[in-house]
């Protein structure tokens, strides 16, 4: 179907930061075909007939928000672990509540977390999941453009659950991925559930068989200090030295970096999906974004799960990564909202390996947008559209979202999932999970 979004404004990247003009955009089947920019002569001649129009008039379009580290189907945990220390939410909380996860309801709350995205403007995340079959049957019925890593877990390269894993990994892969909206990538959760071993064996095959890797990295001083007294390494060297940096990788978190981590993550081309909130609300510290800006890594950004962000709202997390460090430096200037939105667009489609079709309104660039009604509080008066998107914006501001070319909410109804159904089986999960809390 051929879509045209007439008279809107939208968001553009130039050479020298990001722009809002008046355009016409047109889409066609999955991509953007053509671009009217209004105030350039040389876009004006006519588009492609329209089968659909969508009235773009007091819109902004948008390139579709990424969320470069989730753990989606934990939204069924939102607010049942709050207010404790790091390892005592994942440990003596958390952990125990994911072994009593039943495999229907990680579908619901992937689906869950879709709903909350496509309602806040983000068309594209990473999912680090540990149900086969069903994050990717959510992934796949919600219609959001998702790369799912199924968490791998292992001693070493013998170890049986951490061959089970992979597998399922493989499976999911097979089965689900059409290598478009659906990809994979394989994910080693962490240097302290990965022994070195097998974080080899999974890096080595990641290699040899074209995956990138996802894996959490630097996020807690008990990791950092544990792996200086048993490899006397911190754990960005941990992970070099396992060959993961070999290819696309993808550091959630990053938290905890000495001089010598920088230039790994530099030389090595690493993407750091950076989770301010979550990191806050676990007292983890914050990752060194203007350290890494300055060094020229590549930065994207992410809302961690929802059991410790509380929220999967992207607007939210831009809004926090401008404005922590500036308060933490005293420095005003320091990450910019264009710096933030670069890392929610372009940063997470570099990190996707997909830089030449994700991330940005372009020509022959997938059709993923979202559209932001501007008779909206948090967007007027429309006195400077880029500060508005990352310092005043809610996310409720957000009115209809396309992915891959096919429209999944419009004037705030979602056409993919059936939310009536979805809150009915959330409010049993939620009972049966605060029951099991209370014993």
């Amino acid at each position: 179907m051929t879509i045209r979004i007439e008279s809107v404004k939208a968001l553009f990247f130039e050479e020298n930061g990001p722009v809002v003009e008046d355009a016409d955009l047109f889409v066609k089947d999955d991509r953007i075909v053509k671009i009217v920019r209004k105030n350039d002569p040389s876009t004006q001649y006519q588009g492609p007939e329209a089968e659909y129009t969508i009235d773009g008039r007091h819109k902004l379009a948008i390139p579709g928000l990424i969320n470069s580290h989730t753990h989606a189907y934990m939204t069924m945990f939102r607010n049942i672990a709050d207010d404790v220390p790091f390892t005592k939410w994942l440990f003596d909380t958390i952990s125990p509540l994911e072994d009593a996860m039943t495999a229907q309801e990680s579908y619901y709350g992937a689906l869950l977390a879709d709903l909350e995205m496509i309602r806040t403007g983000t068309t594209s995340y990473v999912d680090m999941h540990m149900t086969p079959e069903e994050s990717a049957k959510a992934a796949f019925d919600s219609g959001m453009r998702v790369c799912l890593t199924r968490g791998l877990v292992g001693r070493d390269r013998n170890d049986e659950g951490g061959i089970r894993r992979l597998k399922e990994a493989l499976s999911d892969n097979e089965k689900w991925c059409d290598g478009d909206r659906l990809t994979t990538m394989l994910a080693p959760h962490a240097p302290y559930t990965c022994g070195p071993d097998y974080l080899e064996y999974i890096a080595s095959y990641a290699r040899d068989n074209g995956f990138g890797l996802h894996i959490h990295l630097a996020e807690g001083l008990t990791e950092i200090e544990n792996l200086r007294r048993d490899y006397n390494m911190t754990p960005i060297e941990y992970a070099d030295k396992a060959g993961v940096f070999e290819v696309r990788t993808i550091a959630a978190h990053c938290v905890h970096l000495l001089d010598s981590d920088f230039d790994i993550l530099k030389a090595k081309n690493v993407n750091v999906a950076v989770n301010p909130v979550s990191n806050m609300k676990l007292a983890n510290g914050f990752s060194p974004v203007p350290k890494m800006l300055e060094k020229g890594i590549s930065v994207c950004i992410g809302t961690d799960g929802a059991a410790s962000n509380n929220s999967l709202n992207l607007f939210r997390e831009m809004g926090v990564e401008a404005l922590i460090h500036k308060g933490l430096n005293k420095d005003a200037v320091t990450v910019s909202a264009a710096d933030v939105l670069k890392m929610a667009t372009i940063g997470g489609a570099k990190a996707l390996g997909r830089e030449n079709e994700l991330g940005q309104l372009k020509e022959g660039y997938k059709a993923d947008i979202a559209i932001l009604d501007l008779r909206s509080p948090g967007l007027a008066p429309a006195n400077n559209l880029i500060s508005a998107l990352v310092y005043s914006c809610s996310g409720n501001e957000v009115d209809t979202v396309l992915v891959n070319g096919k429209i999944l909410m419009e004037k705030k109804e979602i056409k993919t999932i059936d939310e009536e159904k979805l809150y009915y089986e959330m409010d049993r999960i939620g009972a049966r999970y605060m029951g099991l809390v209370s014993k």
